[in-house]
Formats: structure tokens, C-alpha cells, sequence
């Protein structure tokens, strides 16, 4: 075993032994795969996106609302043939995509699992954007949709909140090499996003400095025709915040205002806005190990009526 150095810690923990910065072992750990309605409506459509989300994560984020499984204390692990088999089993059950979240520190086993896997959707790299390029690289022509964050454009902020000082510079390169795969967003049409590249921006109370830099930056490093925006509103105050005390707020309305115009003036013109109101825990799903394993992958329409009682 080699120590790893797949993400941008290259921290070189042996993770056969004990976990990395990421938290988890080598063994790819799968918490839940199901029809995903949360995403921006050209992932989710009508019929759900099939996501499948894994433990662990190499950045960390002190406020992360999906806390409960990227610090690595749970999950299912999955061999190759187990981790290929699910991925063909939920794109059988009407998704409009198999959309892997959070998988950076599985990139290598993801690339081989998806390696001449024919799903007949698209398949969404759903990730923080703190990613090497050349990890990147090992997913070239297996990744049709690109759906990075962009968290910070702010050093210091990134170093606060998720011990990555480097994110800003790092974020750009590997959006920069997910367009180039990519390239131009294409749209379907029923409006679903077949090939490109969506970036996700979620403002942060107290940092709307940081927003505006976001949205320079990707004016100033990418061609904004080409691509799609996501500004989002929903943050949530987790618990265990009590040393950052400025993130146990919501985004306040004026601080959404400033945003919101700043992306309205600014040159991008394709995407979303979220409105403030999204702000909770009702979408956050539930890692109950869903799909995972044993009890098969449900429908959509199953999921839907599962979710309406």
C-alpha cells in the first residue's frame, strides 16, 4: 500500500491501516444510494438523480451539514464488483443520472468501477472542488457532468473553516481542468443537463466579500457563457459551533441582497439562484444506509410515495 496522496492534503496515511485527513480507510464506504431530489433542476428533473453518497471528506468543513457521515463514522464498504453493481442497479431504477457525491478520496476505485460501465445517463462528479488535477485526470472520459463547489476565493476564511489556505488557487485549477473535459454545457430537451460543468456557491453569514470574490473569480478563469452558476442560500447552522460563533446565524437578508445583485450585474448568465427561505434541515436526506447493500435500490415513484405518507 502506498500512502495516499489522491487529494490536495496529500497527507500519506496508509490508509489500509489506519484513515487518512479524510477520515476513512482505503475501503470505499457508501452511506446511501437513491433517487435525490434536492439538486438544481437540471440534475434532479422529474424522475430524481440518482445519488450515491460516501463517507468520509478531504476538506472538512466545520459547518458541513452532511456531518453525520464526511467525518467517516459510517457507511457500508463495498468491494469493486459490489461498488459497480450498485452504480448499475441505481442507474436502473429511472434516475436521470448517477450522481456520486463527495467520492474525491475514492477517485481511483470510483474510476476503475465506472471503467466500461455503460449506463445509458450521465454520470455527475458531485464535489467540495478542493481536488488535484491529476485525480481529476483519472476520471477523463467517465465524468460527463461536472458539479464542483466553489467555496472560497477568501485564504483566510478557507483556512479558518477548513484548514485549506490553499483552496482558492486549488478550487480554480481543478475547475479549470473539469471544464476542459467537459467543455460547453448542453441541455437536453426536457432541460436536464446531459455534458458541462455546474458550479455551486453557497454564501456564508458574515462573508458576503467572500460571494463576491467567488463570482471575480469565475468571471476572470472561465468562459461564463459556457457554464452554469449556482448561487445558493440554504446554510444552516449545525451544532458544535461554538468556536465559530459568526456561522451560528443564517445569511441575513441583507447580506443575500448584496449577492444576489452582484451575481445579476456580473457577466454570468446561466444557472440558479436559491431563494433565502431554503435555509434548514428538510433537505437533508437520511443516511440510513438506504439502497446500500441488502435492501435494494428503490424506484422512484417508490421513493416519492415512500416520501408523501
Amino acid at each position: 500500500m502506498r500512502p495516499c496522496r489522491l487529494c490536495p492534503r496529500r497527507c500519506g496515511a496508509l490508509r489500509d491501516q489506519s484513515p487518512g485527513f479524510c477520515g476513512v480507510p482505503e475501503a470505499v464506504l457508501v452511506c446511501r444510494a437513491a433517487p435525490h431530489y434536492g439538486e438544481e433542476p437540471c440534475i434532479s428533473g422529474s424522475r430524481g438523480s440518482g445519488a450515491v453518497f460516501f463517507a468520509g471528506c478531504g476538506l472538512g468543513c466545520v459547518y458541513c451539514q452532511n456531518r453525520a457521515i464526511s467525518r467517516g463514522r459510517a457507511g457500508t464498504a463495498l468491494d469493486l464488483p459490489a461498488l459497480r453493481d450498485l452504480f448499475r442497479r441505481l442507474a436502473d431504477s429511472g434516475v436521470h443520472n448517477l450522481n456520486l457525491v463527495t467520492a474525491s478520496h475514492y477517485s481511483d476505485t470510483v474510476a476503475e468501477a465506472l471503467a466500461g460501465l455503460r449506463l445509458d445517463i450521465p454520470v455527475v462528479w458531485n464535489s467540495s472542488g478542493y481536488e488535484s488535477v491529476e485525480q481529476l485526470r483519472q476520471l477523463e472520459g467517465l465524468v460527463q457532468v461536472w458539479l464542483p463547489d466553489f467555496k472560497y476565493a477568501d485564504r483566510a476564511l478557507a483556512a479558518r473553516y477548513s484548514a485549506a489556505p490553499d483552496y482558492p488557487e486549488v478550487a480554480l485549477a481543478a475547475i479549470g481542468e473539469m471544464y476542459r473535459q467537459a467543455g460547453p454545457f448542453q441541455l437536453d430537451g426536457e432541460g436536464l443537463l446531459r455534458r458541462g460543468l455546474l458550479i455551486r456557491h453557497l454564501i456564508l453569514p458574515g462573508a458576503p466579500e467572500n460571494t463576491l470574490r467567488v463570482i471575480d473569480a469565475v468571471e476572470d478563469h472561465l468562459p461564463v457563457r459556457n457554464i452554469l452558476f449556482s448561487l445558493m442560500a440554504q446554510y444552516t447552522p449545525m451544532p458544535g459551533l461554538a468556536r465559530w460563533p459568526e456561522l451560528t446565524r443564517t445569511v441575513s437578508p441583507e447580506e443575500y441582497a448584496r449577492c444576489r445583485s452582484y451575481l445579476d450585474f456580473s457577466e454570468i448568465e446561466n444557472g440558479y439562484v436559491q431563494e433565502l427561505e431554503s435555509a434548514g434541515t428538510e433537505a437533508i436526506p437520511v443516511f440510513d444506509g438506504t439502497g446500500v447493500g441488502g435492501n435494494g435500490i428503490l424506484k422512484t415513484e417508490d421513493l416519492r410515495l415512500k416520501n408523501e405518507k
